[in-house]
């Protein structure tokens, strides 16, 4: 048989006297949604998105939306544009994202504008450039290969040229390569960069009013 406790007034007294005298369990902190996303980094948007932005803002001619999602210099650098705008996004790799022509013929192999995304900004902006002297797009040809930069290559250089050039990558404690000028040839120019050992030759094909780029590049041992 079971009994019940009856607690009497001064039991009950009692019991609440020690029960107060207990120390409060601490309360579980609060988590709210604007502690989460005061605590919580934002992620950074996709690199399309960024230079997706960039490229609208380039095309309404506007330098302050530009300058929100861009550095300085690469706001500067997509402004110079000489060709009419590219008509297709070419998808972004490592952080790099391209805008390609699908019915104009640009110089080089970039055939357009390539942004390179980091973070929310666009950081750097690669053009295909059009450059009327042929010895102008060597130099920028033969700098872009000392830099290991593929895109300055393929800004003024061909697919094909640049990917002969970056076979072998430039070494600052090689041998010294000293410019020779260009020369007449059938349909271009070639132009010299001499070695110890030999020589190579950009082949430099184009127009002023259409723009010069390397379309192939060869080499000769002495």
């Amino acid at each position: 048989m079971f009994r019940r406790l009856v607690l009497g007034g001064a039991a009950l007294a009692a019991t609440a006297t020690l029960t107060l005298g207990l120390p409060a369990a601490a309360p579980a902190p609060a988590t709210t949604a604007a502690t989460t996303a005061a605590t919580t980094p934002a992620a950074a948007p996709a690199p399309g998105k960024v230079a997706g932005t960039l490229f609208r803002a380039w095309l309404a001619g506007d330098r302050a939306a530009a300058a929100r999602v861009a550095t300085p210099a690469a706001v500067s650098t997509i402004f110079t544009y000489a060709y009419r705008a590219p008509d297709r996004f070419d998808g972004c790799s490592d952080g790099v994202c391209r805008y390609v022509h699908t019915s104009v013929r640009v110089p080089g192999g970039l055939n357009g504008i390539a942004m390179a995304v980091t973070g929310s900004k666009v950081t750097k902006v690669y053009l295909s450039r059009h450059i009327v002297r042929p010895s102008a797009v060597a130099g920028h040809l033969f700098t872009a290969w000392k830099r290991g930069d593929r895109y300055a290559a393929l800004e003024v250089g061909a697919e094909g040229a640049v990917r002969t050039l970056f076979r072998v990558g430039y070494d600052p404690r090689g041998v010294a390569h000293h410019f020779q000028g260009c020369s007449k040839e059938p349909k271009g120019y070639a132009c010299a960069w001499s070695y110890e050992g030999g020589a190579m030759f950009m082949h430099v094909r184009g127009s002023k009013a259409a723009g010069y780029d390397v379309r192939s590049i060869s080499y000769t041992a002495d």
